[in-house]
């Protein structure tokens, strides 16, 4: 998008910065986060600083609408490190007047002091990883917190002024029962968060899950009790006054991620860190992954790339379809044919039309979205849309 500011362009985007740093690896995580690396912090600062200097010999004005510190765990770093960090940020980027700045944190990595001095940075929403109000659950995942820190770490956000606040909770895991899911949630809405992300567990192999559950120690998860979960979560939801905005996301009114947004409708982002993404001008980039590594090539004036890829038209043409029908809006026949050239109908009138059948999708005057079937069904309806699938 591209907007006007005295005179001048400004194009504007999303900013993530990635903090690959934890206290200790959950069993199930398959991020790019490492544990015992406190030693890199300060350098891994310094690079990050450098890193969106060499960004900032653009001519280019950009503004930024978002920015999103995610990790790991960002709250392992020192406040001041962190303003090191939004201070090159907004040296570099003209911040919108109503600029969301995020910061995700685990319950344990939190205070009060720490909390009312992330308010000070500017630092506005709060994503804390509760994952579950089951002690016995967390101790499964290998988190390092108890559900009476998360409840504390709640408290202490709002007492810092903190005014827009997401919980992440998981289901479907390993010998989870319906019963404690609906616990789960009951104790979500009843602390009254803004924002609620619920994430269906994916047990990767290779993670210590994984091995557990591959050695047969624990059960597998059971898809059919995952869609339970899921169908009540939009229940329970619902009558809470929680608005279904994208497949896995429920806000009040008003506070929708505005950082996610722009990944689910395909819009330019930048990212900063090792092995963070960016996308804008046709082109996909990424980050060497190893911090020690990132670190090395920054302050060397290095090419800190490890890969990139061109957007043809066809796969930003896929992409818009499968991330925009993620959100409960739908894909904009307006938006999709401004963008394009073409109407969305033309470019995929079969898989459309197999999708309506299947009773997946609803088309309407202005654009088409996902059914209560489709949601629960998702990657059955994105497979369609892959490049040159048909059929």
């Amino acid at each position: 998008m591209t907007r006007a500011l005295d005179g001048q362009p400004v194009n504007s985007l999303s900013v993530y910065i990635h903090i690959p740093f934890c206290v200790s690896k959950c069993r199930y995580c398959t991020f790019n986060s490492y544990a015992g690396l406190g030693h890199l912090y300060e350098a891994y600062v310094e690079a990050l600083q450098k890193e969106i200097v060499l960004f900032g010999e653009s001519e280019e004005a950009w503004q930024a609408e978002t920015i999103y510190l995610g990790g790991g765990t960002p709250t392992v770093l020192r406040v001041d490190l962190l303003n090191q960090i939004l201070q090159s940020c907004r040296e570099r980027f003209i911040l919108a007047e109503d600029i969301e700045i995020s910061i995700e944190a685990n319950p344990r990595s939190v205070e009060p002091g720490y909390l009312r001095a992330l308010r000070d940075l500017g630092v506005n929403r709060l994503s804390l990883g509760i994952q579950s109000f089951s002690n016995e659950m967390l101790a499964l995942l290998g988190r390092v917190h108890t559900v009476t820190d998360a409840i504390e770490a709640y408290h202490a956000a709002r007492e810092a002024g903190f005014e827009n606040v997401n919980l992440d909770l998981i289901y479907a895991l390993p010998s989870q029962t319906l019963e404690q899911w609906r616990t789960d949630l009951a104790e979500a809405t009843a602390l009254g968060p803004e924002h609620l992300s619920l994430y269906c567990l994916s047990v990767e192999e290779g993670t210590p899950l994984g091995d557990i559950v591959a050695a047969g120690s624990l059960p597998s998860p059971d898809a059919d009790v995952a869609a339970e979960m899921y169908t009540w979560a939009e229940e329970c939801l619902q009558n809470a006054e929680y608005q279904h905005y994208e497949i896995s996301n429920w806000a009040r009114t008003g506070y929708q991620c505005r950082h996610n947004i722009t990944y689910w409708r395909n819009r330019p982002y930048l990212g900063f860190g090792a092995g963070a993404h960016s996308f804008r001008g046709k082109r996909r980039y990424y980050n060497v992954a190893d911090p020690a590594e990132y670190i090395r090539l920054v302050l060397a004036g290095g090419d800190t790339r490890s890969g990139s890829e061109m957007i043809d038209e066809a796969l930003e043409m896929s992409e818009t379809m499968i991330m925009g029908l993620r959100l409960n809006e739908g894909v904009s026949f307006e938006q999709f044919e401004e963008r394009f050239r073409l109407p969305l109908a033309v470019v995929y009138d079969e898989q459309i039309g197999i999708l309506v059948g299947q009773g997946l999708v609803h088309v309407n005057g202005s654009g088409l979205r996902l059914t209560t079937r489709g949601r629960l069904l998702g990657n059955e309806v994105f497979e369609r849309f892959l490049p040159s699938s048909s059929g």
